[in-house]
Formats: C-alpha cells, sequence, structure tokens
C-alpha cells in the first residue's frame, strides 16, 4: 500500500513538472478554489440553525436575557434592531425554560402583574392607579400581537365615580403604535385596536378613542371621520358607481355595438342616519270626540209672594212673570267624559347608504350611431337605472364623433408587437437549431478525433513497448533473466506511463516515433 501511495505521489510530481508555467498557475489556483469551497461547505453545514428565542422584546429584558445567556456559555443572535433573540433552534425550549426559572423576561411594560403585590394597606388611590396601569399594559401587549405592529403604548383617562352627579364625564383613551419602517396600518386593522380598546374598557366609546403612529399620524380621531371610516365610504361609492357603469355599458354594448358608446355615473350616497318618529291620530265620524262636557240646569213652580222669581229662560234671564205666584223647584246636573281615540306612533330610522341622487352621462358616436335616436337612449338609461326626477336626479345623452386615433395606434402597436414577437419567435428557433447542430458537429469531431488518438496510442504503446523487449533481449542472459522477472510488474506501469506521456505531449512522442521510424 506505501509502495502504491508512493508510485502515486511521484506520477503527479512528474505530472505537475511537466506542466508549462500556465498550466501550473491554474492547477494551484484551481486546488485552492476547491479547498477553500470545500472548508465553506464544511462550515455552513456545521454552523447551526438559529430560531427565536423571544421577540419584541424591551431593551431593559434584552439586555438582562443577553447577561444571562452569556452566563450560561448559549451562542446566541440578534435581529430587528436588537428586539428579537435568536438562539440554536435545538436549544431554544431549554433555554426558555431556564430563563423563566430566572424571572426573565421581567415584563417590565405593565399587565395584571401589577396587582400581585398589593397589600392590605394599599390606598385607593394606589388601587385605582395600579388597575389602570394594569389594563394599559394588557392592552398594549394585545395590540402588539396585530401582525405588523412592533410596539405599542396606551394611555387609558377613566374619570372618578361621582355618587350624587347626574352627569359623568366618559372614559376615553389614546393608543401609539409602532409599525416597520414605510408601513402604516390599514384601515381595517385601525378599527380593530379602536373596538378593541372601547371593548376593553366600561363605559368607553370607539368614537373616543384616538390612534396614532411613530411618524405622528393620526388614525382615528375623536369627533372626526376616521381615514378607515372615509376610505370604506369611498370604496362603497366607487363600487356602486362602477357597478351602476357597468350595467349602462353592457346595455349599450348590445344596442350600438362595443366601443361606440361611452357611459359616465356619478352617485351621491347618503351616509347620515336619521331617526323619525310619528305619532298619528285615526279620526272617524263615528267616533266621539276625545273629551265630552255636558251640563244641565232647570227651574219649575211658582215664585214667593212679593218675592222675585221666574224661570231662567236659554239667554241666562230669569222670567219673573212666568214664576209669579207658583211653586219653586231647582234641578242642576253636569257629567264630563273622556273617550278613546285611535293613535299610531311609527319609528323609522334611516339605515346610512341610500342613492341621494344620480347623474349620469352617455356620448354617442355619430359615425356609428346615426339610425339610434338620442330620446330613445335617454329613456331605456332612465328605465335601467330608475331615475328619480324629485329626488334631483340627471341624464343627459349626446352624440359626437370619436377619436379613433389612440384606438389605431394601439392596433398598429399591436400589429407590430406581434409581428416581433413572430420573427423573435423565428429567429429564437433558428439560432437553437443552429446550436444544436454546431453542438452535434462538435460531438461528431470530438468522437472522431478521440477514436483517432486512441488508435494512434495503442500503436504508440505497442511499437514502444516492442522496442523495450527486443533492446532487452539483445542483453546478457543474466540481465535479461532479472528484466523478464520484472517485466509483468512493470509492464501496465510502463503502459499507464506511456499514455499519460501520451495524452499530455502528442506532439513530442509523435517526433520521436518519426525518429525512431527513420532510424530503422
Amino acid at each position: 500500500m506505501r509502495e502504491m501511495l508512493q508510485r502515486s505521489m511521484n506520477r503527479h510530481t512528474t505530472t505537475f513538472q511537466q506542466f508549462t508555467a500556465g498550466q501550473k498557475v491554474v492547477a494551484v489556483i484551481g486546488t485552492a478554489a476547491l479547498l477553500l469551497g470545500g472548508f465553506m461547505v464544511f462550515r455552513w453545514a456545521s454552523a447551526p440553525a438559529y430560531a427565536p428565542l423571544f421577540s419584541n422584546l424591551a431593551p431593559s429584558d434584552a439586555s438582562a436575557v443577553i447577561d444571562e445567556l452569556e452566563t450560561q456559555g448559549v451562542s446566541y443572535e440578534l435581529a430587528d434592531g436588537g428586539g428579537t433573540i435568536m438562539v440554536p433552534r435545538d436549544a431554544v425550549h431549554s433555554t426558555r425554560i431556564t430563563l423563566s426559572g430566572e424571572g426573565l423576561p421581567t415584563s417590565s411594560e405593565g399587565g395584571y402583574g401589577i396587582l400581585d403585590d398589593q397589600g392590605i394597606s394599599t390606598s385607593e388611590f394606589k388601587e385605582q392607579t395600579d388597575f389602570k396601569r394594569a389594563m394599559e399594559g394588557e392592552l398594549a401587549a394585545t395590540v402588539k400581537a396585530i401582525d405588523g405592529v412592533n410596539g405599542a403604548v396606551v394611555h387609558l383617562a377613566i374619570p372618578q365615580k361621582d355618587v350624587f352627579t347626574d352627569e359623568q364625564q366618559p372614559p376615553t383613551a389614546s393608543v401609539l403604535v409602532q409599525t416597520n419602517p414605510g408601513r402604516t396600518l390599514t384601515p381595517e386593522q385601525v378599527q380593530a385596536v379602536v373596538h378593541l380598546v372601547a371593548s376593553s374598557i366600561d363605559g368607553l366609546d370607539p368614537d373616543n378613542v384616538t390612534v396614532a403612529d411613530s411618524t405622528g399620524r393620526v388614525l382615528s380621531s375623536p369627533g372626526g371621520t376616521t381615514s378607515a371610516a372615509a376610505t370604506e365610504r369611498t370604496q362603497q361609492t366607487e363600487a356602486y358607481q362602477d357597478q351602476l357603469r357597468a350595467r349602462l355599458q353592457a346595455m349599450l354594448d348590445r344596442v350600438v355595438g362595443p366601443g361606440n358608446s361611452t357611459v359616465s355615473a356619478t352617485v351621491e350616497l347618503d351616509f347620515d342616519k336619521a331617526v323619525t318618529e310619528t305619532t298619528d291620530y285615526r279620526a272617524d265620524e263615528e267616533i266621539p270626540a276625545l273629551t265630552e262636557s255636558l251640563s244641565s240646569e232647570t227651574y219649575s213652580g211658582a215664585g214667593e209672594a212679593g218675592g222675585v222669581g221666574g224661570v231662567v229662560g236659554v239667554d241666562d234671564q230669569t222670567d219673573t212673570t212666568a214664576g209669579a205666584g207658583g211653586d219653586s223647584s231647582y234641578n242642576n246636573s253636569s257629567s264630563s267624559r273622556t273617550n278613546g281615540v285611535d293613535t299610531v306612533v311609527e319609528t323609522r330610522e334611516t339605515t346610512p347608504g341610500a342613492v341621494k341622487q344620480i347623474n349620469v352621462g352617455v356620448v354617442l358616436d355619430t359615425a356609428t350611431t346615426q339610425g339610434v335616436s338620442a330620446t330613445d337612449v335617454r329613456t331605456l338609461v332612465a328605465d335601467a337605472i330608475g331615475i328619480n326626477g324629485r329626488r334631483g336626479d340627471t341624464i343627459r345623452v349626446v352624440t359626437m364623433p370619436f377619436d379613433r386615433s389612440g384606438e389605431q395606434a394601439a392596433q398598429a402597436d399591436l400589429e407590430a408587437a406581434a409581428a416581433a414577437e413572430a420573427a423573435a419567435a423565428r429567429n429564437d428557433l433558428i439560432e437553437k437549431g443552429a446550436m444544436g447542430g454546431a453542438v452535434l458537429l462538435v460531438l461528431l469531431l470530438a468522437l472522431v478525433t478521440g477514436r483517432r488518438r486512441t488508435k494512434q496510442r495503442e500503436q504508440a504503446t505497442t511499437y514502444v513497448v516492442e522496442q523495450l523487449r527486443q533492446e532487452r533481449q539483445a542483453l546478457e542472459p543474466p540481465a535479461a533473466l532479472a528484466l523478464a522477472e520484472a517485466e509483468q510488474v512493470e509492464e501496465h506501469n510502463v503502459r499507464e506511463e506511456l499514455s499519460a506521456l501520451i495524452e499530455r505531449q502528442p506532439e513530442d512522442v509523435a517526433t520521436l516515433l518519426r525518429g525512431w521510424l527513420v532510424e530503422r
């Protein structure tokens, strides 16, 4: 084995010494690059894979965790500006359990853990303050769980409840969110933050929650229209307009043909919320009045002698002559009656988003719609979308020539692009065919040249071996006997060396063979 290794080393050394200067430089650089690549691959394969241990850590918690990892000798990496600590993947769970036993991270942002240290001597003010801090910490941690939020700060303003006060100030809240650089919260995420905070505090209205980002941009404010609400209204209006325009355009395309008409629709939606309460008294001729009062008073008989008496008439005057000398009597009666009347109380609540006004404009191409009546088109469009004149809806249909230069230019560009694409495909096919033919030709030449070289190498090797055999036979018998014994061992090595020599220096071997042939 040792002799084979030594022989192989000698052969490679001899081969390297026979290289030219350029070949030696290429061999050295290639070997060095191969060794360096193997080292980098080995280092990459042996490096551990890192996984997050803790994310979104406060600076104080990150510092404490790093100190503990260095004490335990655990390798780590920092990411996300120091807020995320990475450790080897196979050590994540064990390291997390160990740090939890040490009380890390300390969760310095607050939370319900603040209430654990309260004692029996804690004042009411401190209890309320700690409760507010705990709620702020829990809400901040919950808001940070939203995708895209790296940090959050929540402040609550909860007024003290007074027993003897009729009007109580409502609670308010403000939220400051920190997002990734160049990103902001979507309107849906802003609404999620607002309603999440409002639902967590008793009596907190979503309109009293202010949301802002780290750049100072107000995303939601009390008393104003939030960007989310404005975006939602805009999207609802645009969706209704697009739907209306698509319906009208599809109808007109069937009537006048595609490309011969254009439609523009503007819709104004009413987003005001109104509540109407109506009280209706249903009156009927057979139903008595709501309140009825009756009164009756009578007097009869003769009056006393020498006295003044009489009968009370309809004009409330006493007729003294009518009752003189007769018996007197008096009767008085009154009644009051309240009758029930049918009453209907109706309450209607208007849902936001109702159509307030529609304005439609239709333009027809004069060149292609000469036989179409603009009045008929106007009537058709009005009936299709339900134009209401009382509501203030408007519709206008006009005919004018269309500018077709853009369409013609676009058609020309399409034709040119199609022709260029076809030419490119044709050229690509030709190039691929030429490359395929060249590759086949090179392979054929390589095959023929390889066979020719193999045949020449076999002939040269056979001739050289024959020459060496003849020279050995010409030697003295003891020396020839010794060479014959070693011939079986060295013949294979000689053939390999000769083959390698012919491959490296074919011209030199050919020159040598020519010289031997001339000498023969």
